[in-house]
C-alpha cells in the first residue's frame, strides 16, 4: 500500500499545477486527456518526498522538465539524488530542457514515444489477453478438435 502524502506536499503540487512554465503549459496541452498515444498522464503528482512534473503511471515514466534553476551545480546534485531515488523505487525518469519543449516542434513528444516503447520492450510478454505480446491463447488457440 502506497505511503499517504503529507499535506503540505500535496499543496505544494497543487501550487505547482496552478503556476506552471511556458514549458510545462505546452507540454502537458500534448499529454493531457490521453493526447499522446492514448497514454494517461498526471501533472505535478507527489512521489515519495519529490513532485513529479508528469508522471504516465501504467510505465511509471515521469517526464521532468528542466530550465534554468537546474543548471547550477548545487541543484544538478539534488536532481541526481532525486532521480536515483525514484529509479530505486522503479521509476523511469527522462529529462528535457525547457527549450526542447518550447522551440523542438514534436521532438519531445517522439522522445517520450521512444522511452515508452523501450519500457514496454523490457517488460516482455504480458499475461493479460487484451496486450499484444501475451501468453494467454485467444478464443480457439490450442484447442484440437475431437472426432
Amino acid at each position: 500500500m502506497p505511503a499517504r502524502v503529507s499535506k503540505s506536499k500535496t499543496a505544494f503540487a497543487r501550487r505547482l499545477r496552478r503556476e506552471m512554465t511556458n514549458a510545462e503549459e505546452m507540454l502537458w496541452r500534448s499529454l493531457r486527456g490521453s493526447r499522446l498515444d492514448g497514454l494517461k498522464f498526471r501533472r505535478q503528482v507527489p512521489v515519495g518526498n519529490y513532485v513529479a512534473d508528469f508522471l504516465c503511471i501504467e510505465h511509471r515514466l515521469i517526464v521532468e522538465l528542466d530550465g534554468r534553476p537546474h543548471e547550477n551545480e548545487h541543484q544538478r546534485r539534488h536532481d541526481t539524488i532525486r532521480d536515483e531515488w525514484l529509479r530505486d523505487h522503479g521509476y523511469h525518469i527522462l529529462r528535457l530542457d525547457n527549450d526542447l519543449v518550447i522551440g523542438g516542434g514534436n521532438i519531445p513528444l517522439e522522445r517520450i514515444r521512444e522511452v515508452i516503447k523501450t519500457i514496454a520492450n523490457r517488460r516482455g510478454p504480458s499475461s493479460d489477453p487484451t496486450s499484444s505480446g501475451h501468453l494467454l491463447p485467444q478464443a480457439g488457440e490450442g484447442r484440437t478438435s475431437r472426432s
